[in-house]
């Protein structure tokens, strides 16, 4: 960024004592209003969902039919439909654009984002130029070089808050770290567009008077003008980077120039401010520390998790379909809970690289080695460890290296060091609802096998409202049916699983007939891909209380998922669930 002195243009402001300094702060306060109070509405609303949910889960217990909670209203089914499940236009927000196999232009925001997006990036807008002299070139310039470097300042908080795994606001305002990721995105454009005009807008009113040769020597040759210029160039540096056919092409490289470019930013910023005694350090002093607290928080998650009593031991298992199960048993407990994920660093595969995988299985063992048993109660709980399951499929990068390194053993399991980094999420819970329906495509099973685990088990106890789970797997072979037998096997043999779980298996390019046939009347499989609809529509006709929908897996099943689930707003009371990670 370049210098932001303030500009000392005489008129009816100061006259009234009203300066451009201090309307540049006044402006700045009120966009931090702004995110406060979207944040506080959010928080509201969170505590409204919540406290609903509970009343429902409650008040449906004991009844079989929750007739009260099958109905909907018409203006909530409006906003549901045309506002909170709506994608941007017609169908498509999850499915990817792909120009082709290795160029990814990413997807689309929902109308909800977009429309928030629009009016932050409005409002930004109206803020840089609202009371600019343009009548004068150049008091003109000196204002608008003020305004935007303000601003850009300022956006860099709920920037980086944004960008921390451990935000604390994902919990709070009850959305996706997804979303986040989303905001985080277009937040940065935002910031490294006003930091662009704010140089440039420099540049026009210094040329003006001292011209362009000038202006541009003293831009690398005095030392806060430089490191102005240097954060800027690393703004548009990430703004570049981070596009999507980037990201997704080079997302290794990408990860490594994204922090590198930040902490250069962050510095660049830092020494232009202090070295310049601007008073916008002030917006900078928060940035920091948001960014240092959420990488220790990270790093004392995966030094808790991982280290001590032994370590974490983490098998890898071959399977068909170029996936891998892997199995950590970890160094301490982990208090697992359906609809969570972790990252896992694998040093020996992949160095740098960590990529958030959901949580397909979670079980308490004893870990009782060959030469000490252990002799009492004591001993046993001392040994007792935690282990998480994951189903990873191989593609490209670091999930391609796995698969082939597993598979090139003779009994295609390996031994590794893996590091847990985690857990996030697990805040949708679907206690609350009569029916639930759980769509999975391929590994995105590994979102919907925890759930299904935890409401055959509330069934049985009676702490959930849930009546009636039906799972809806697609896959491609039979064959990837072996990716979580293990946990199938012992889901089916559960107290009352039969009362309560129905399990659809569509198999999508089957080799032969023979490869299709139902176990049995609750567990039944399918040739070909299924008709999102038409199976919703079958089970709104006779559902129990309010329907859960939930899907994970490509964007293209998520997308024609949401657009049914719209299709029936009007027609029952019906809730969607998106599980997805973009990057």
């Amino acid at each position: 960024m370049a210098g932001q002195a303030a500009a000392q243009t005489p008129g009816q402001g100061q006259a009234s004592g009203w300066t451009p300094a201090m309307e540049n702060e006044s402006l700045s306060n009120y966009l931090l209003i702004i995110c406060g109070a979207v944040s506080v509405a959010l928080i509201i609303w969170r505590v409204t969902s919540a406290l609903t949910t509970y009343i429902r889960t409650v008040t449906s217990l004991n009844s079989e039919t929750q007739r009260y909670y099958v109905g909907t209203s018409s203006k909530w089914a409006w906003v549901k439909k045309n506002l909170l499940y709506s994608p941007l236009f017609r169908k498509r927000h999850n499915r990817e654009f792909q120009l082709s196999s290795a160029v990814n232009v990413g997807t689309l925001p929902t109308r909800f984002q977009f429309l928030f997006i629009l009016g932050y990036f409005a409002t930004n807008i109206v803020f840089c130029v609202v009371h600019i002299p343009f009548e004068s070139f150049t008091d003109a310039a000196k204002q608008l070089r003020n305004r935007s470097g303000t601003l850009a300042v300022v956006n860099m908080i709920p920037l980086f808050l944004m960008a921390g795994r451990n935000n604390p606001l994902i919990g709070l305002l009850g959305m996706s770290f997804d979303t986040f990721n989303l905001l985080h995105r277009w937040f940065g454009r935002i910031v490294a567009l006003e930091a662009v005009c704010h140089t440039l807008a420099f540049w026009a009113a210094s040329a003006a008077g001292a011209g362009w040769s000038a202006t541009l020597q003293n831009t690398v040759s005095k030392p806060f003008l430089m490191f102005g210029f240097i954060a800027t160039i690393a703004f548009v540096a990430i703004f570049i980077q981070a596009a999507s056919i980037a990201r997704h092409a080079y997302y290794e490289l990408f990860k490594l120039l994204h922090i590198g470019l930040a902490g250069l930013a962050i510095a660049g910023l830092w020494y232009h401010l202090k070295l310049a005694e601007l008073p916008q350090i002030k917006w900078l002093l928060p940035v920091i520390p948001i960014w240092c607290i959420d990488r220790f928080l990270r790093i004392v998650r995966i030094a808790y998790h991982n280290f001590g009593k032994g370590g974490t031991r983490t098998l890898i298992e071959a399977l068909p379909g170029n996936a891998v199960r892997v199995t950590v048993n970890m160094a301490r407990p982990w208090t697992f809970r359906p609809g969570q994920h972790a990252y896992l660093y694998m040093p020996a595969i992949s160095f740098w690289q960590s990529h958030p995988f959901s949580l397909a299985w979670s079980e308490e063992a004893e870990e009782l080695s060959a030469d000490k048993l252990a002799m009492n109660r004591q001993d046993v709980l001392s040994m007792r460890k935690t282990s998480m399951s994951f189903i990873i499929r191989g593609r490209t990068g670091m999930t391609h290296t796995l698969y082939q390194r597993a598979a090139a053993k003779p009994d295609g399991r390996l031994m590794t060091t893996c590091f847990v980094e985690g857990p996030y999420g697990g805040e949708h819970l679907m206690h609350s609802y009569g029916t639930v329906m759980l769509f999975a495509g391929g590994v995105g099973v590994t979102h919907a096998v925890p759930h299904v685990r935890d409401l055959v088990t509330g069934f049985a106890n009676g702490t959930v409202a849930t009546r009636k789970v039906i799972l809806v797997w697609i896959i491609q072979s039979p064959e990837h049916l072996e990716w979580i037998r293990p946990w199938m096997t012992e889901i089916l043999a559960m107290d009352r699983r039969r009362d309560v779980l129905r399990i659809m298996l569509f198999v999508s390019r089957p080799r032969s007939t023979k490869e299709i046939h139902s176990p049995s009347s609750t567990v039944q499989m399918f040739p070909g891909r299924p008709n999102i609809e038409t199976l919703i529509g079958m089970e709104a006709e006779q559902q129990i209380g309010t329907m859960g929908v939930s899907v994970c897996g490509p964007g293209a099943l998520s997308d024609e998922v949401r657009q049914a689930v719209r299709r029936r707003q009007y027609d029952t009371s019906i809730d969607f669930i998106e599980e997805a990670f973009s990057w």
